[in-house]
């Protein structure tokens, strides 16, 4: 074996590693509060006083005592995370939606190849793992006539990404955390439309020079897209201008780019969907060819009740129609782990129930 391929099957092996690491700590800490909230609701215990009773006694004590757990139940069950947004298949297709009420733990696990004129060699391969709290906040109102804040702050890490040097076919292999980003965005009722405006910001807080901007940016987002009972469709772009200091890289212009989200999916029987989500990239800073990265793809989700909450897993792979001539990502296959979570905020900020 060449010592080409052997260094391919080497970075294969530890993006593998660490991708089945941080899976199985995310299902752990997911699926450790499930399990406890299934444990809480315990049966009444029996009095021996009440056993060496009449037995017409007994039984006048017990109607009382089962109409108390006939009522605990339909409270356990209503505490139950996403049981009042309806069934699996309801739950699915409001996660697919960006301005839904439901409140969730998104977790992207992902292999990625790139490729270009730095690399005459086989493709390098890398992994990366993104973590989003989904979290929208009512603002005012109830039901469909609710205002909310959708928040949905990304944190990026890289595992064993190939980060090229000045000199063709030479790289470092360099893990670490990117650029973290908040969006704010108002979502007011539209009826069959989702709609959406508002600042994002980025904080740099990269590891790793190749991993971020070194430098603050804010900039505007919004959504806008159309729902129906059977699918649902929409743009989610968010543009950047850096704005500060770019510490020991004060040569380098400052950052303007933008992460352009395009979603789709399509419900089908028994919880299942598919559809696509790729995010396609611009930098307008970066030199003519290295601009653009346009993937296209396809999703299958498919969403379950584990542990008393509904879980959503999507599976879906993403080819760059367009990349960086020098070096940027050609394939991309990732996996999606989506638990629903009690929502932190419950009642309207500003009234208006």
């Amino acid at each position: 074996m060449s010592s080409r391929k052997k260094r391919i099957a080497l970075n294969l092996a530890v993006a593998g590693s660490r991708f089945a690491k941080s899976m199985t700590i995310t299902l752990l800490v997911a699926v450790a509060p499930a399990m406890v909230n299934a444990d809480e609701v315990e049966a009444p215990e029996v009095r021996a006083d009440e056993a060496e009773a009449p037995k017409a006694n007994a039984e006048q004590a017990k109607t009382p005592k089962a109409s108390a757990e006939q009522a605990k139940t339909p409270k356990a069950s209503a505490e139950q995370p996403g049981n009042e947004h309806g069934s699996a298949a309801e739950v699915g297709a409001k996660l697919s939606d960006p301005t839904s009420n439901v409140w969730a733990m998104f977790t992207q696990f992902g292999l990625t190849s790139s490729d270009g004129d730095f690399n005459t060699n086989d493709p390098e391969i890398g992994g990366n793992m993104i973590f989003q709290p989904i979290m929208p906040i009512p603002l005012f109102g109830e039901g469909a006539d609710q205002w909310k804040l959708i928040t949905r702050p990304t944190v990026p890490l890289l595992f064993g990404n190939s980060v090229p040097r000045k000199v063709p076919n030479r790289f470092k292999q360099q893990s670490g955390i990117g650029d973290i980003t908040l969006p704010l965005l108002v979502n007011p009722p539209a009826g069959h439309w989702l709609l959406g405006l508002g600042p994002n910001f980025l904080f740099p807080s990269s590891s790793q020079k190749a991993f971020g901007r070194q430098q603050w940016a804010m900039g505007p987002t919004g959504i806008v897209g159309y729902k129906t009972k059977d699918w649902v469709a929409g743009v989610f772009p968010q543009y950047y201008f850096g704005i500060g200091s770019r510490g020991d890289q004060g040569s380098t212009p400052d950052a303007s780019f933008m992460n352009l989200l395009y979603f789709g999916f399509y419900n089908l029987p028994d919880a299942w969907q598919v559809g696509f989500n790729p995010t396609i990239t611009y930098d307008n800073k970066a030199s003519s060819g290295n601009r653009w990265n346009v993937p296209i793809g396809l999703v299958v989700a498919k969403t379950t009740m584990m542990g008393g909450r509904p879980w959503k897993f999507q599976f879906g792979f993403e080819y760059s129609v367009v990349s960086q001539d020098d070096y940027g990502t050609r394939f991309q296959v990732k996996l999606n782990i989506i638990p629903v979570i009690a929502p932190l905020i419950k009642n309207a900020i500003f009234g208006g129930s």
